[in-house]
């Protein structure tokens, strides 16, 4: 059987040399608040769908994405609510 797998041994186990195709830690943006909460949730209450995305290296994707929607989304709410307290305070004064 011919595989392009490295092993190291260790102690008396022969454990594969497995790595990430992630870009070197430099250049990752960390997860915001949005994202370490999904992720949270998956490990918690979806654990195999949470193991299968981080096997396939799909998990911080994910959560980046999840995370970038949701501050979008928290910044358009927050300017939807300014934009009204403006209105309502223009009309409190005429």
């Amino acid at each position: 059987m011919n595989n392009n797998i490295s092993y190291s041994r260790v102690g008396d186990y022969f454990l594969p040399n497995i790595t990430l195709n992630e870009s070197s830690p430099k250049t990752i943006q960390p997860l915001g608040r949005y994202g370490r909460m999904h992720k949270a949730y998956l490990h918690e209450h979806r654990p195999i769908l949470y193991n299968t995305l981080l096997l396939s290296e799909r998990l911080y994707p994910l959560c980046r994405e999840i995370d970038q929607a949701a501050t979008h989304r928290l910044a358009t709410i927050e300017n939807r609510e300014t934009a009204h307290e403006i209105i309502l305070e223009e009309l409190v004064y005429y």
